[in-house]
């Protein structure tokens, strides 16, 4: 029996000496506010924490006198997670255009070139279009592994290989993109 149906076992005959519900209590706000300090957006900061109270919840070892300190290791970790994740999604949305234009001739062209990168897309391979798509909507390598059933070790080279391919695919059909 794992630790996880252990613990399973154990809420479900009211067993279990982890009060989740009171560390919670202790310590959302608190959670919330560290994460909040990071990424600098109170409203998504409160999501984090919720995910970080998820992770603690299925996190057996985390259970007990150690909670405290795994939260807030969990809560520094996340926020610069998510602040990667932002920095990522703003780099890719400027690189493919997405940014917002300041006149009708801009907004034309961005649009165009969104049409663009759809169409080229759709002519790679399903498992390199999901891997663009996912990482720029700010996946990890252990979010895309999970996601597509793949080894989270080959994850860097697939996706390099779909660069690549999407590279030379849009340069066939479009020409070179000026930089």
């Amino acid at each position: 029996m794992n630790a996880e149906s252990r613990i399973a076992d154990e809420i479900a005959t009211g067993e279990t000496s982890f009060d989740f519900e009171a560390v919670f209590h202790v310590h959302y706000e608190r959670i919330a506010r560290v994460i909040a300090r990071v990424v600098g957006d109170p409203a998504r900061a409160e999501e984090l924490a919720v995910e970080i109270f998820w992770k603690l919840w299925r996190n057996p070892q985390a259970h007990g006198e150690k909670a405290g300190g795994w939260l807030y290791r969990a809560a520094v970790r996340i926020g610069l997670d998510e602040l990667r994740r932002q920095a990522r999604r703003e780099r890719y949305e400027w690189l493919l255009g997405f940014v917002q234009a300041r006149n009708p001739e801009e907004a034309h062209a961005a649009n165009e070139e969104q049409a663009q990168v759809r169409r080229v897309l759709a002519t790679l391979d399903s498992r390199q279009a999901g891997l663009l798509l996912l990482r720029a909507d700010g996946l990890s390598y252990e979010d895309l592994a999970a996601a597509l059933n793949l080894n989270p070790a080959s994850v860097g080279t697939l996706i390099s290989r779909a660069q690549q391919a999407f590279r030379k695919e849009y340069e066939r059909t479009y020409g070179k993109r000026n930089r």
